[in-house]
């Protein structure tokens, strides 16, 4: 009897010994207890853990395209680590050629990827079509913040990645010649109607030393994607009948030595920018993209035009002022990553308020336009000083160029190959817009 008492007691001590053991397995260093279903408790890696849950590391993979050329990536890293010190980013290099369809073969190979760039619209689409990215509609983000372009890439009323860059479309002008002409300068708030008397009234000379009023680039959407600032229409609808008022007037600019031949233009490759630093256009629309271009040209003398500004886009008569047309490029969360809050944490800190200002301060354009944003993309040094140029930085409304549609490129095809029909005059204008109501048409099934 007093054996089996002693077997009883040794075994409950070992019992308890065991029970006091894994309760110390899953203690934290300050000697707390871990949920049961934490890393620690489950046995997961440590670099599972998300931000701010414990002092362990969390690593998180980010594809991007061209690190060596791009200025934002690294000060966007380096702010988010010094706020989260367990978390490290790791960049991965894709390349920029064809990014969009290496990160679908990463993607589809499960590369150990957690934050993802969205390079363009169709890439954007056919991640989503590919069910690759994690849904972010539910993760409280505000998408007024984003000048519409948040409800433009949703999808049923879901969206799937976050834009942080958004350059958009302003009208560039050249002060000394206008002030040569005697006629007063663009304004913020100018219709399309305004924008072409301006353009005539300010047009003067001939020859070699002919000053343009306008300029219009050869890519389709310099002049064409004027019709769609009404909000009505887009350029997937597959009926573009509503673009003939716009080649008309741009076509009659054309005709009327307003504007310099897209023919000629296209013929000899010329570069727009060439166009605006020879003082060859007193205005040209253009993308924001093209400031910190102008400022440097500036700098180096190449650009003559050193007495410039900025207003904003052209815009419809009814439609406010700033409504203006936009690209994007967005970050996602790879959906088939381990780490989703930690992702996702990340992608809200790049795509949003302080992301925005860190990747302002680059000289960049972030899709989030507050006032601080735009204090800092006025302040780089060569930006024109006058009120009106730093109020042309933001926006009311940014169509994109090409908006969400899983056949964006192959649409994309036939505007282009009917646009040039029309501007060279190897189409009429009506010929051209049946070519892309029919081959569209035929593409939307």
């Amino acid at each position: 009897m007093k054996k089996m008492w002693k077997k009883a007691t040794a075994l409950m001590l070992a019992l308890l010994m065991v029970a006091g053991l894994a309760a110390c397995g899953n203690g934290n260093a300050d000697g707390s207890q871990s949920p049961a279903n934490s890393p620690a408790a489950s046995g997961s890696p440590a670099n599972s853990t998300e931000p701010g849950s414990t002092d362990e590391e969390v690593t998180l993979k980010w594809a991007v395209w061209d690190i060596n050329l791009t200025t934002y990536y690294q000060p966007l890293i380096d702010a988010y680590v010094a706020d989260h010190p367990n978390v490290k980013i790791e960049m991965v290099d894709l390349g920029s050629s064809d990014y969009q369809n290496a990160l679908i073969t990463q993607l589809t190979g499960n590369a150990d990827l957690d934050v993802v760039c969205v390079k363009d619209i169709p890439g954007y689409a056919n991640l989503v079509k590919g069910g690759y990215l994690s849904d972010m509609s539910g993760e409280g983000i505000d998408a007024s913040l984003y000048g519409g372009t948040i409800e433009q890439i949703s999808v049923d009323g879901k969206f799937y990645a976050l834009p942080f860059r958004s350059d958009h479309w302003v009208i560039y002008y050249n002060k000394d010649l206008f002030d040569a002409a005697g006629v007063d300068y663009p304004t913020n708030d100018m219709t399309i109607a305004e924008y072409d008397e301006l353009a005539r009234k300010v047009t003067s000379g001939t020859g070699a030393g002919k000053v343009y009023g306008s300029h219009f680039h050869t890519w389709r959407s310099a002049p064409s994607l004027f019709a769609v600032l009404d909000g009505q229409h887009t350029v997937v609808d597959g009926n573009y009948d509503f673009m003939k008022s716009t080649y008309e007037w741009v076509l009659a600019e054309q005709n009327d030595g307003i504007c310099q031949d897209y023919g000629t233009l296209k013929a000899t490759s010329t570069h727009y920018s060439g166009v605006f630093f020879n003082e060859q256009c007193a205005m040209m629309n253009m993308g924001s993209w093209f400031i910190p271009t102008q400022i440097e040209k500036v700098k180096s003398g190449e650009s003559l035009a050193d007495n410039w500004g900025i207003v904003k886009y052209p815009h419809p008569e009814g439609v406010p002022a700033g409504t203006t047309l936009g690209t994007i490029t967005s970050v996602a969360v790879n959906a088939a990553s381990e780490k989703q809050a930690a992702a996702l944490d990340f992608v809200k800190f790049v795509g949003g308020e302080q992301g925005a200002e860190i990747i302002a301060k680059t000289g960049t354009f972030p899709a989030i336009k507050s006032d601080a944003v735009l204090d800092e993309l006025a302040k780089m040094d060569g930006f024109p000083t006058d009120e009106a140029s730093k109020e042309a930085l933001s926006t009311t409304q940014v169509y994109l160029e090409m908006p969400m549609h899983d056949k964006a490129a192959d649409i994309e095809g036939v505007l282009n190959e009917a646009h040039d029909g029309i501007m060279t005059g190897a189409m009429t204008i009506d010929e051209g817009i049946q070519k892309m109501n029919d081959e569209v048409s035929a593409l939307l099934g």
